[in-house]
């Protein structure tokens, strides 16, 4: 008998805007355990950030956070995967955040830790932990000589300094951390650009990869959903993928499948495990 593995992205696909999951969809994915669907998360969140929506779906297996970067068994709560930036190469990114003068968040032993200069982006940025650890220098922080490494950093500012960084770290740490920048969109950070560096070769495809051989399911019983170019890595590596309604065309033209549904909405995981599965569960009332 084949089994399958769903791999649900959070942020956008199974919670909504406060950061709850959509009750339908929890019923959908407890219908699809039920039927022997092995079932994960594949998210940006760290693990402290990721453990209720876990809790929530009854997990109890191995999950993806921090964009794979971590993998941790949410019945124990131990450590399975961690891809860290250690030694020479954090003080380089230290280095190179400090002289762009950016707010810096550090994210590491599944805590975030910031100075007076993240304040105003605390709302941001706690929605990846709940174990947020402010410091009167970012930059002197304790997590960043944690045991494990630095899971990644968040660093804020204007384009101009977000791009700064961007080039030293391309050229001090090429090949080592993998960085991507973007605007932010959401109120009232609307200009404000963002960097995020971590260790390479983590992505959700790897996290999914590395669950599915552990479960000894095939890729090809691989089925993901998700809303955003980070999810496009499990996107190529799972036998069928779900864009939600709301992502942008760039992700939809990678997905297998496009839902009508959005995360305003909800639904999308579960009409995808209808899609995938044959498991139909309704809306109540």
């Amino acid at each position: 008998m084949r089994r399958h593995l769903l791999a649900i992205d959070l942020d956008g696909t199974l919670l909504d805007i406060t950061g709850r999951p959509h009750e339908r969809d929890v019923r959908a994915v407890h219908a699809a355990r039920a039927a022997g669907v092995s079932v994960t998360i594949a998210t940006g969140r760290l693990y402290s950030g990721t453990r209720a929506s876990a809790a929530a779906l009854g997990l109890s297996g191995p999950v993806g956070c921090a964009d794979g970067s971590h993998v941790v068994h949410a019945g124990d709560h131990a450590t399975l995967v961690h891809r860290g930036v250690s030694g020479a190469e954090v003080e380089l990114l230290r280095t190179a955040l400090s002289r762009a003068g950016l707010a810096t968040f550090v994210f590491a032993d599944d805590a975030i830790g910031h100075d007076h200069r993240g304040h105003p982006f605390v709302p941001y940025v706690k929605t990846w932990s709940t174990d947020i650890r402010p410091a009167v220098d970012v930059y002197e922080h304790a997590l960043w000589g944690t045991q494990q490494g630095v899971t990644a950093v968040v660093a804020l500012g204007s384009r101009e300094h977000v791009m700064q960084a961007a080039s030293d770290l391309g050229r001090d740490l090429s090949g080592a951390v993998f960085v991507v920048h973007f605007p932010l969109r959401r109120e009232p950070h609307v200009g404000t650009w963002a960097i995020m560096a971590r260790a390479s070769g983590g992505t959700k495809g790897t996290a999914v990869r590395w669950i599915a051989e552990r479960e000894g399911i095939a890729l090809a019983d691989a089925v993901c959903v998700g809303d955003w170019v980070n999810d496009l890595p499990m996107f190529e590596v799972a036998g069928r993928s779900f864009a939600m309604g709301q992502a942008p065309d760039e992700v939809k033209t990678r997905a297998t499948d496009v839902l009508s549904e959005t995360s305003e909405t909800g639904g999308g995981v579960a009409a995808a495990v209808e899609k995938a599965f044959g498991i139909v569960t309704r809306p109540r009332g």
